[in-house]
């Protein structure tokens, strides 16, 4: 069955930056599109990057400049980079793919 394991979360302060990895396995991972999301306390699950299985790329308005998503099909592994993070990035962040997701990594950014 398809697994998604998400790594890299962690305390980091304002400014700071944080690359989250997400090793995917049972699926043919170069197939798919997948997504970042995130949850802050409190708040709904919302959509942070989403990248293609053709590579392009899409981002919320509120990181736009700051994250970058990117994916390694032979390593079947997809990547957030998070630069410039701020407060209101805490949150746990998932991955999906194909309506599978993983159990999300908590990301804090201290004032």
């Amino acid at each position: 069955q398809v697994q998604l394991v998400e790594s890299g979360g962690g305390l980091v302060q304002a400014g700071g930056s944080l690359r989250l990895a997400c090793a995917a396995s049972g699926i043919i991972f170069s197939l798919y599109d997948m997504a970042w999301y995130r949850q802050a306390p409190g708040k709904q699950r919302e959509l942070v990057a989403h990248i293609t299985s053709g590579m392009s790329t899409t981002y919320a308005d509120s990181v736009k400049g700051r994250f970058t998503i990117s994916r390694n099909n032979l390593e079947n592994t997809a990547f957030l980079q998070m630069n410039s993070l701020k407060p209101e990035d805490t949150a746990v962040y998932y991955c999906t793919i194909s309506g599978k997701w993983g159990q999300g990594t908590q990301v804090t950014v201290s004032s």
